[in-house]
């Protein structure tokens, strides 16, 4: 069992899972995701299909096995930080301790002013001491912290992992899509979007640079008195938050306005999207909408009108299909008159909250603090003991860069 427990804590089950987590994302990341079965067999063969959702690698991120490895990566990096604990505090507590100074990397004799040379390398204020032989010592140590930065690099990975780990299996992810003016429900949770605005900025040459879309969202969950909504911007690269969930600018398109009249007055009025259709009153009706195409033509007052073009379904079969300018009619539905009444751009905005990102930063942040103390504060002894003549003997050393450290004691005792 022992031998058990040390493996699982060691580094070489550790590059196992890593080797193989970094085969499944990059397996993930080539197959595509989320597709039917289908969908697999079409783009591949019928036993590929079955192969591919059995083993879950439809959802690499969710799949069983990836999870599993993923908590075995997690107790694995926990339980290496566990077992190199007592040890690592046993360390921290000798680096200071007289007795246990370990061998020098550089020892100077003759040093007539240990304290000033150890001012010259900025090290810590000397502790006096006594040797084994009774002698007086002087004893200086920098940057013991130094010692926990692989302690401290492991800990933020295994915080980072486990953050990753937990917000894939318990966050939420919606799309919602709409036109300025629409009020629109965000799926499976109690919250509204009002688009108030979606505005497009556009460079000389045409190419959009920007998009923000400024929304209202609100919890319908709260009584009429609280029910207060939460005013938000969103474009790309720079998400709202409301909620607890953070919007994200995701991208835009074409929408046109279809308006049904009867006998001059309006019974019908909506927005669809490209690729939306709706049906007509209580009729096996329906219209859907392609594109919003440019028209070439101007109007007879000069003004070029936008083309809409659509499909009309009777049922499930396809009528007719054509392109009208906004406000020209479209045939075949007599009694009512059917036109796009204006065009616009709608914005698809994509809803995400993971509970956990706030324990993954503090992973990442714990990393880079680890990083540091271990490359950037590099633990550096100097001990002086006191020959019987009155003069010093001193002596240096530091578990990493021990000889550039030893040039340095060096150069700053031949500048005394």
């Amino acid at each position: 069992m022992k031998k058990l427990w040390k493996f699982l804590g060691s580094m070489r089950f550790a590059i196992i899972l890593l080797v193989i987590l970094a085969a499944a994302c990059a397996g993930g990341s080539f197959l595509t995701q989320g597709l039917t079965y289908g969908e697999y067999a079409a783009l591949y063969s019928e036993r590929a299909a079955g192969m591919i959702l059995g083993l879950g690698l439809d959802d690499v991120f969710h799949a069983w096995w990836f999870l599993v490895l993923t908590a075995f990566l997690c107790g694995n990096l926990l339980l290496c930080n566990l077992i190199r604990l007592p040890q690592l505090i046993r360390r921290t507590k000798e680096a200071a301790d007289p007795a246990k100074l370990g061998a020098p990397a550089v020892t100077l004799e003759g040093v007539r002013d240990p304290k000033a040379l150890l001012a010259k390398l900025r090290m810590p204020k000397a502790a006096e001491a006594t040797d084994a032989e009774g002698r007086r010592m002087l004893v200086s140590v920098q940057n013991r912290v130094g010692l926990w930065g692989a302690w401290v690099c492991h800990l933020g990975i295994f915080l980072l992992i486990l953050g990753f780990a937990l917000g894939q299996m318990t966050k939420e992810e919606f799309t919602v899509y709409g036109v300025a003016g629409e009020v629109k429900p965000l799926a499976d949770t109690e919250l509204a979007v009002y688009f108030a605005d979606f505005q497009v900025t556009r460079a000389e040459d045409g190419f959009a640079e920007q998009y923000e879309a400024t929304l209202e969202v609100y919890d319908l969950s709260g009584t009429e008195e609280e029910l207060q909504g939460q005013t938000i911007t969103a474009s790309v690269n720079h998400p709202g938050s409301a909620y607890g969930y953070k919007f994200y600018q995701n991208s835009m398109g074409d929408a046109a306005k279809l308006t049904v009249r009867r006998d001059g007055e309006t019974v019908q009025e909506g927005w669809l999207c490209a690729g939306e259709g709706t049906y007509l009153m209580d009729t096996p009706l329906s219209v859907f909408l392609q594109a919003v195409l440019p028209e070439d033509e101007a109007d007879p007052e000069g003004q070029t009108r936008s083309g809409c073009a659509y499909l009309v379904y009777v049922g499930e079969e396809l009528y007719t299909m054509s392109v009208r300018a906004v406000g020209e009619l479209i045939p075949d539905f007599a009694p009512y008159e059917v036109s796009f009444t204006a065009v616009g751009n709608y914005t698809l905005i994509q809803v995400k909250r993971d509970r956990f990102t706030p324990l993954a930063l503090a992973g990442g942040l714990l990393t880079l603090l680890g990083l540091f103390l271990a490359f950037y504060l590099q633990t550096r002894k100097v001990w002086a003991i006191q020959t019987e003549d009155g003069a010093w003997t001193l002596h240096a050393s530091s578990p990493k860069g021990g000889a550039l450290f030893a040039d340095r004691v060096k150069e700053a005792a031949s500048a005394l």
